[in-house]
């Protein structure tokens, strides 16, 4: 490669490091500015809010203002992202009385959102401001003011939005959190709103959609009995149960191979269950989730590759496979 473009690489490498150092400067000099009582009444106003959270914003701050709006509603606050401009051409008919409006602008003096505060007004919508000049016009027209001005943007020229999109990202992302620790928001209710991807998956799959049938054998089945269930269920293991049905142990194909290699051949005729078994195993039941179970199987000084699957009584019902698990996408 050319020295002079290594060299300019290189370069290229030292400011990336340092402009997200002065991204992430810029964040905690916002909230070193924060006022306690000024978050306290935006957060109550957006608890009490009788109706929807709106948030507005124009350019890159309607990028950030989208991501919010999902944010809060994906973590258990109804919230909506509308377009000022969309607004004023009849949009406006989706923000009604008792909504609580969220502006983003860092100028505070973008032509859009000013156009728009006589109607938000009218109907009575409060509005928190995350604005970069806390003496504008729009923070002039706001119920509360929560100031996310930079000193400089990341931008070489001091011109693209950046670390002020970035402070007014965390802020509103600060908000939302906040807002779902207040209401006691609980993993479960996240699932609720994430049924798809990786994610909706952990939180939603449980070990009872992915286990198998138990292949179970007693205690006293032979050497032949337990290779033989083994190999019908083709699951890597058996579950070992007494009369009741309930789990003693486990045998995999691990436990015979090393039973095998320790044994004397003429002693494998009168080889059972109960001597080859793994006593007392790591369990799952049907209601665990299944990235739950995973943990359980990969967190241990040694992984293991299926567990058995038992109900409140300890009775076998399943087996549960590393390979379903990551099959399943988890």
């Amino acid at each position: 490669m050319n020295p002079q473009k290594t060299k300019e690489i290189s370069n290229c490498f030292a400011q990336t490091v340092e402009l997200l150092r002065l991204e992430a400067a810029a964040i905690e000099q916002a909230a070193n500015r924060l006022e306690k009582e000024t978050i306290e009444r935006a957060i109550n106003l957006l608890i009490d809010c009788p109706g929807k959270i709106v948030v507005l914003g124009v350019g890159k701050s309607g990028v950030i203002g989208q991501k919010i709006a999902q944010t809060l509603t994906s973590t258990g606050t109804v919230a909506i992202f509308v377009h000022p401009s969309d607004a004023m051409h009849g949009g406006l008919g989706v923000i009604t009385t008792g909504d609580v409006a969220i502006a983003l602008s860092n100028s505070g003096e973008t032509d859009e959102i000013l156009q728009l505060l006589p109607a938000l007004k009218s109907r009575q919508v409060s509005i928190i401001a995350i604005i970069g000049n806390i003496d504008s016009t729009l923070a002039r027209n706001a119920e509360i003011v929560l100031d996310a001005s930079v000193d400089k943007e990341a931008c070489p020229l001091n011109l693209a939005p950046t670390a002020s999109t970035t402070v007014a990202l965390a802020i509103g992302d600060a908000l939302a959190m906040a807002l779902m620790q207040c209401k006691n928001w609980t993993a479960e209710d996240f699932a609720a709103n994430h049924p798809a991807g990786r994610l909706g998956k952990r939180l939603n799959v449980r070990v009872q959609d992915l286990m198998r049938e138990s292949p179970n054998v007693s205690p006293a089945a032979n050497w032949l009995e337990v290779v033989s269930e083994i190999s019908r269920f083709a699951l890597g293991a058996v579950n070992v149960v007494d009369d009741l049905n309930r789990l003693v142990g486990i045998i995999t194909d691990g436990d015979l191979r090393r039973t095998v290699e320790r044994i004397e051949p003429e002693e494998l005729r009168k080889l059972t269950a109960a001597e080859m078994m793994t006593g007392k195993p790591v369990v799952a039941k049907p209601p665990m989730l299944a990235f739950d179970a995973l943990q359980l199987m990969e967190n241990r000084p040694r992984q293991i590759a299926v567990l058995p699957v038992v109900d409140e009584n300890d009775k076998a019902i399943g087996l549960l496979r590393l390979h379903d698990i990551v099959r399943a996408g988890l």
